[in-house]
């Protein structure tokens, strides 16, 4: 079996990517395994064909040009859009296929302004959880966003990266096995951007979840991925692993390789060769 790096390809079978995951994969981390799936809107065919396979607890991110069907795959993989054609399927550790927990971040926050901090964590839980025992759990993933301190708050007195901090908070405090991130970074300035990309690097390592990325940030990508999916044009063009341990130093040179070998496949030449 092959793993795929550094060439362009248009793959017929699901790419089987065999190499472990860095982190452990938590117990409900689920494996996602996407068959000839395609999505279009009305003639507009965004995803053509796409095989993939993403180990449970591997941390995948999808970069590529504006328009080319990552968000798309992103809210399909949600359960947010229904794919035109082609399968989607979900297995656990057993290989049994599954429904599993699965939550998005998105780029804006989406906070509730009428609810305190820590009550918009508790959203996350859904229905049917005890109250005191929900406060708690908020509290704990809160403090696990260094934001504890910040429960009673409303969300309007907050800084945009602490807004987006507690936006992950109330993905993560259900323990998904799934994480979906839709450029959750994008709005924030350099600074704070770095610093969240250390935190979601630190929750997924801890959590184990199986976490997918949108970004239209290479360098981040590389950052934060055990692996890097280029669209275009709604078809996988590039399948690269960065094969370097969590965490990862910004201003590393052979990070800083990778990076241009992904610009090479997003601005059309042949990926860097």
């Amino acid at each position: 079996m092959t793993v795929i790096t550094h060439e362009r390809f248009h793959p017929s079978e699901p790419v089987e990517f065999t190499e472990s995951p860095t982190v452990a994969a938590g117990a409900g981390a689920a494996a996602i395994t996407l068959s000839g799936l395609e999505k279009s809107f009305d003639a507009n065919r965004v995803l053509r064909g796409i095989n993939l396979h993403i180990p449970a607890g591997q941390f995948v991110a999808v970069i590529g040009k504006s328009g080319c069907g990552k968000s798309t795959l992103l809210r399909i993989l949600m359960g947010l859009d229904e794919p035109t054609g082609g399968e989607i399927s979900f297995e656990g550790a057993d290989g049994a296929e599954i429904q599993p927990n699965a939550r998005i971040v998105f780029q804006e926050p989406r906070l509730l302004p009428w609810l305190s901090v820590a009550d918009n964590v508790v959203v996350g839980l859904g229905e049917g959880v005890e109250k005191r025992r929900a406060r708690e759990e908020a509290k704990a993933v809160l403090d696990e966003v260094q934001l504890g301190e910040k429960a009673g708050e409303w969300p309007a007195r907050l800084s945009g990266g602490q807004r987006q901090r507690v936006a992950l908070a109330r993905a993560l405090v259900s323990k998904p096995g799934i994480l979906a991130l839709d450029e959750p970074l994008g709005a924030l300035d350099a600074l704070t951007r770095i610093s969240m990309q250390q935190l979601l690097n630190r929750v997924w390592r801890e959590l184990g979840c199986t976490t997918v990325l949108v970004t239209h940030d290479v360098s981040e990508a590389v950052h934060l991925a055990d692996r890097v999916i280029v669209l275009e044009e709604g078809r996988i063009a590039l399948d690269l692993a960065i094969p370097y341990p969590h965490p990862r130093r910004h201003g590393n040179p052979a990070l800083a390789e990778l990076e241009g070998r992904l610009l090479s496949a997003i601005l059309g030449s042949d990926g860097g060769h």
